[in-house]
């Protein structure tokens, strides 16, 4: 049954997010972006705060232990993003995220080094379910809806990318939907991994929180400052307080029915 609700978690969270991010890229809707992240940022917060941090200190054996391995995550996160292995930005323009640029590109390279790194985070982000379902299954629901909600966004960026690198619509998809596959894979290796590693559950969840932590605070956060009108902060908050509602809601139903 756990098995079952992991595969259920990781196919929507990769292939219905590379879907609804092909959607959004397709038809050129970059004013959906700046919803998308507000919201994925609330349901980001949400998820740390109010599900995987509380059953992660619940599980550990040692409270201490399990805040150096946030602390170590976030610095670790720091790092892979620096060498591009692990890039979450969501912004219309900024260094690794270029918008297409009319008959330029760059035959491929950065597309195929985008592809790399996705396929890595998307493969970390199954196993991150994993562990979160092997915890309980209310917060597995929660971090799947978490993950879902920031992947779109980055999808869509990583479409932009593609698109960007000279790929053709048809050829970005599917080469997104086989990275995707990786958070299948992950998911399904940390099952198996975790039945006989129980006591690596706290630290997976410590390090599911620190990376929930550094995309929404160092990467999706001071995207949204780039809008400081009123209307646009405004905006910003009640998408980020919806965020957080639908995780608290989420849990909450998740933990009646248990």
């Amino acid at each position: 049954m756990t098995l079952a609700w992991i595969l259920a978690a990781t196919v929507a969270g990769g292939v219905l997010s590379v879907i609804a991010a092909a959607a959004v890229a397709f038809n050129a809707r970059a004013s959906w972006v700046p919803v998308l992240i507000s919201y994925a940022v609330g349901a980001l917060l949400g998820a740390v705060f109010l599900e995987i941090l509380p059953h992660a200190f619940g599980m550990a054996d040692n409270l201490e232990n399990l805040a150096a391995t946030i602390l170590a995550g976030i610095l670790l996160f720091f790092v892979l993003e620096k060498l591009v292995l692990w890039r979450h930005c969501h912004i219309e323009q900024c260094e690794a995220h270029d918008p297409p640029v009319a008959q330029h590109h760059d035959h491929g390279r950065s597309g195929m080094m985008i592809m790399i790194g996705d396929t890595f985070h998307n493969f970390v982000d199954g196993v991150l379910i994993a562990a979160a379902f092997l915890a309980n299954h209310e917060l597995g629901v929660v971090t799947a809806i978490a993950i879902i909600a920031h992947e779109v966004p980055q999808e869509v960026g990583d479409f932009l990318i593609l698109l960007h690198s000279g790929y053709s619509k048809s050829r970005a998809l599917v080469f997104n939907l086989l990275s995707s596959a990786a958070m299948v894979a992950g998911g399904v290796l940390a099952y198996f991994a975790l039945q006989t590693t129980q006591q690596w559950i706290p630290s997976l969840l410590g390090l599911a929180a620190a990376s929930m932590l550094y995309v929404s605070v160092a990467d999706l956060i001071p995207g949204l400052h780039r809008r400081p009108e009123l209307q646009a902060t405004l905006q910003q908050v009640v998408l980020i307080a919806l965020g957080v509602l639908t995780i608290w809601l989420v849990g909450g139903l998740a933990h009646t029915h248990a």
